[in-house]
């Protein structure tokens, strides 16, 4: 069962994933801010393209990064309960294994470390979005010609997005992916998405 704040329904379903329109109604009933949506967006994106180098379930693991914050506008000032009020919230709309990588990704906070690849690339994904969206803003040219190769320059500042944890991004490693590839591999799927985002540049 999942429940939105929207309709105040619940949903009965037996073992059958949600569509990607139902997710994001469920994103869109919870009331965030814009900048929510478009981190849960990129975070779709990152996770897709994840999914096709794997060989992975592409849907269940957009949907996972599509879904990943949905209780962050409930949780926001109670960070122990981010990722687990989203069980309630999704219900049985996902597979157990997308709603364990969804508590997984807040483990510093709620304790549910990661345990499967998938748990760890929602981990890096959601994370990576960060980077790559402030690189675009302060970029000329937005998302266009972005290299992993500047990417890992401005890692090592700092300064720049303080809030995006390096440490997070750089367990990429425990997937199989060198973080130089795990960074062009997120410019790639942000890229095309860029104006849905809010990260292009005006002309």
């Amino acid at each position: 069962m999942f429940y939105t704040k929207s309709t105040h329904s619940i949903i009965k379903r037996k073992n059958i994933m949600i569509t990607r329109t139902e997710a994001m109604e469920i994103v869109m009933a919870q009331n965030p801010e814009q900048h929510l949506v478009h981190h849960a967006l990129a975070t779709e994106a990152v996770m897709r393209t994840l999914a096709a180098r794997f060989g992975e379930d592409a849907e269940l693991w957009g949907l996972t990064g599509l879904l990943h914050d949905v209780d962050f506008p409930a949780t926001r000032d109670l960070p122990e309960r981010h990722g687990i009020e989203a069980m309630t919230i999704i219900g049985a709309g996902l597979p157990e294994e997308g709603l364990a990588a969804i508590r997984a990704h807040n483990a510093e906070c709620n304790g549910n470390a990661p345990s499967t690849r998938l748990d760890t690339a929602l981990r890096c994904a959601e994370t990576v979005t960060g980077l790559v969206s402030a690189a675009a803003l302060v970029r000329p040219t937005g998302m266009e010609g972005m290299q992993a190769s500047s990417l890992k320059k401005k890692m090592k500042d700092k300064a720049f997005a303080a809030s995006v944890s390096r440490d997070r991004i750089k367990e990429c490693a425990n997937i199989g992916l060198e973080l130089g590839d795990f960074l062009g591999l997120a410019i790639e799927a942000m890229t095309p998405a860029a104006t849905e985002l809010g990260l292009t540049r005006p002309a």
